[in-house]
């Protein structure tokens, strides 16, 4: 669908008889917040002027005293959101500073635009294209506490194999029919096994009205109604403002069902991980820069120092690309989670993944397998472009530095050869110590800011990391309490 502009959404407002306008932007860490006005108060002065708030609540943002900020809304955005009982035309929004309409220097919007003209400025592509995967779990039902004498968590599935002994299925509250799925043995599971399929396609058509391509949905690897939906790729905003739309229309249309959805990496022990994949390719003149057909896999060496950018920076990266404690629960060996800092063809054990299918000069990329959907999409992928870049531009080689090219499953490595190969982050402590140590490559073209940097790795260490590592586990009770 092609981008609107001001006089088409105001032209939409009239036909579809809006009634809401929903204005949406995300905060720092990479959570959406929304303000609504009735459509009698809204016209062409709210593109000029904006809505205003106060940025000083928003996390990651601004101080009290110098809270005011302003909502730009964006049109190209503008898309009907069918959450809503009443005709509500949704439309993200730029934070901006009220006094200049300049955006805020902080917004993660406004940051990924800026790697996208670094990028031109320094003459490397004119566009770049990028392919998120959407991996997630359906459950039923989930309570969880955490207390000074409490700690525990609750999680149900009407797939799930520990509900196989019940006479009640949980979700239709009728006689159990047995079909549930093994752990881990989920992958592109078919009805009645795959409980969920009518729930993911209108998932795919509320996906689709909004006006983004899915290329298809299925059931993943994790037995308790893990899925994936993959969706075509677009350019670098709007594959990230298409991120955050997809995740608020899975999860309200679970709601709807009364079912519930989580991205976070690693909800279940031992039980397969969900992962956010990046497919993502350069463009220059309409080429794909990332084709040779010469080249290993079909690459060229454009995207090899590509890869070498990505892999090189790669432990520093994870501190944005998977930012919490919960992220390095997934990083494991046995669950197609990469932990090694290497690149190969359709490798799934990779930090990098050559597709082994995107055999053509219009579908050669290469996909990085180590993100998760607890990031900020929009700082992520900005992060990502600017370790590609700093590839490109210092002609770093990814072989020359030991990172492959691996065609061989690397946990079925002999230990001695494992051990010479570099290694992921273990913990969000040692991804936030490596981002401290290597971040110049952000800081070039002032796409990141070293304050911005500085306040994420403090706030991840303090409120995250900290907090958890601080807090006894309930397994330790298990282990220790009578020693």
């Amino acid at each position: 669908m092609p981008d609107m502009t001001i006089p088409e959404v105001l032209a939409m407002v009239e036909r579809e008889k809006v009634a809401v306008i929903d204005l949406k932007f995300v905060d720092l860490y990479g959570a959406w917040h929304h303000i609504s006005l009735p459509a009698s108060s809204f016209g062409e002065h709210t593109f000029k002027r904006g809505i205003a708030f106060d940025g000083s609540s928003v996390p990651g943002f601004k101080k009290l005293e110098a809270g005011d900020m302003v909502l730009l809304p964006v049109a190209a955005t503008a898309s009907l959101d069918n959450c809503w009982e009443k005709v509500t035309l949704s439309l993200i929004a730029q934070p901006a500073e009220p006094n200049t309409r300049i955006p805020f220097a902080k917004d993660p919007r406004a940051i990924i635009a800026s790697a996208e003209k670094f990028m031109r400025d320094e003459e490397i592509a004119d566009d770049s294209l990028w392919g998120p995967e959407f991996e997630f779990y359906i459950f039923d039902a989930v309570t969880y506490i955490n207390d000074i004498n409490m700690a525990k968590y609750q999680i149900d599935s009407c797939e799930a194999d520990w509900n196989s002994y019940s006479f009640t299925d949980i979700e239709k509250n009728q006689q159990n029919l047995g079909h549930k799925i093994p752990r881990q043995g989920g992958y592109h599971a078919i009805p009645p096994l795959d409980q969920l399929f009518n729930l993911r396609a209108e998932m795919v058509g509320q996906i689709e009205a909004a006006g983004i391509r899915v290329r298809y949905d299925h059931h993943e690897v994790g037995g308790p109604g893990q899925s994936e939906i993959e969706i075509h790729d677009e350019s670098l905003c709007k594959a990230a403002d298409n991120s955050m739309r997809i995740k608020y229309i899975i999860k309200n249309t679970a709601v709807a069902h009364n079912k519930t959805v989580t991205f976070m990496p690693k909800p279940l022990y031992n039980e397969a991980g969900s992962g956010m994949h990046f497919h993502q390719r350069l463009l220059k003149g309409g080429k794909n820069l990332f084709w040779d057909e010469q080249g290993y896999a079909g690459l060229s060496e454009t995207a090899l120092h590509y890869i070498g950018g990505l892999l090189l920076h790669s432990p520093a990266l994870l501190a944005l690309t998977n930012p919490s404690t919960n992220s390095y629960k997934r990083l494991v060996p046995g669950f197609e989670a990469p932990v090694k800092t290497i690149f190969g063809l359709a490798n799934r054990s990779a930090a990098v993944r050559i597709p082994a299918y995107a055999d053509t000069e219009e579908t050669k990329r290469i996909e990085f397998r180590p993100p998760d959907a607890t990031c900020n999409i929009y700082l992520a992928m900005a992060a990502q472009l600017m370790a590609g870049l700093d590839g490109i531009r210092k002609k770093i080689d990814p072989t020359t530095l030991g990172f492959g090219p691996y065609d061989v499953n690397v946990f079925a490595l002999p230990e001695e050869e494992k051990g010479r190969i570099g290694s992921l982050p273990t913990s969000l402590n040692e991804a936030a110590q490596a981002l401290k140590r290597d971040h110049a490559f952000l800081l070039e073209g002032d796409v990141f800011s070293q304050d911005l940097i500085d306040h994420w790795i403090e706030s991840k260490l303090l409120k995250e990391y900290n907090d958890v590592r601080n807090r006894p586990h309930p397994y330790e009770i298990s282990l220790y309490y009578d020693a």
